[in-house]
């Protein structure tokens, strides 16, 4: 029976970044499945028109992969998402996917990074292996992306384990709660004078560029100088971190595991 791994994340646009963190995770999750071919979808139509208009790539989206993986003859597939929270962009992946299932004999589906309890802990491990050694008053800030689901409160859950365990941390949102301004003024609070900005995202792209990075009026680097809080950006995707690879790697295999066992 031919055997395939699809690996589905949001996208990006800009071939290094795609290089260095999706690339990075698709040859770390084909590597741990030998006997399986590997195939690429994204699920923003924006990047993969944009892809399309100007460098003339083809990206298939989640349903076009699984209809040419049905075509090609594969019966047995396995599908990883490179997500963050278990969101609207998920969702759709789990809604599409199950219009084809009839398709195939076997089709399993590897969760979002934040998919439970364990995963917070791990990604606090995994985050520590990137950040910069950190002086008194300093800490790091992780930009996430956000959302409008209620799976928005996995950064809030994030940020309030940070403290529980006194990792030296916080998280915030672009689109959502926490937002950047409720973390200055905390931070202004404890009194801490400089912070580390990191994306916490699969690919270091436009909201990390432009949203973190910038010298935009509105970009947290600088709200937080605005304030009197040095801020230094550094762009790196969490697909550059062999920690969250890893991750990826496991809720894969867990799902593979578990389809055995039901079948069994």
């Amino acid at each position: 029976m031919k055997k395939a791994l699809l690996v589905v994340s949001f996208g990006t646009s800009y071939h290094d970044t795609c290089e260095k963190n999706i690339v990075a995770c698709e040859r770390e999750l084909a590597a741990s499945c030998p006997d399986r071919t590997l195939f690429r979808a994204f699920t923003s139509g924006m990047i993969i028109r944009k892809l399309k208009r100007r460098d003339n790539l083809h990206i298939d989206t989640p349903l076009q992969a699984l209809q040419k993986l049905a075509d090609l003859g594969y019966q047995d597939v396995a599908i990883q998402s490179l997500h963050i929270i278990n969101g609207d962009e998920y969702e759709k992946i789990v809604r599409e996917v199950q219009t084809l299932r009839h398709l195939f004999k076997r089709m399993v589906i590897g969760a979002p990074l934040l998919s439970s309890h364990d995963d917070y802990m791990l990604l606090m491990q995994a985050l520590a292996r990137q950040m910069p050694v950190l002086t008194e008053g300093e800490k790091v800030v992780f930009m996430g992306h956000g959302a409008s689901h209620h799976a928005f409160a996995a950064y809030a859950c994030l940020d309030h384990m940070m403290a529980a365990h006194r990792f030296p941390a916080r998280v915030g949102a672009v689109e959502s709660y926490p937002e950047v301004d409720v973390l200055i003024d905390s931070l202004r609070r404890e009194g801490i004078s400089a912070v580390h900005l990191m994306p916490l995202m699969l690919v270091a792209g436009d909201h990390a560029i432009n949203d973190m990075a910038s010298d935009d009026e509105d970009s947290w680097k600088t709200q937080f100088e605005r304030v009197g809080i040095a801020a230094t950006p550094w762009l790196q995707g969490l697909g550059e971190n062999p920690a969250i690879r890893a991750m990826f790697v496991a809720h894969l295999h867990q799902a593979l595991s578990q389809s055995l066992e039901v079948a069994a």
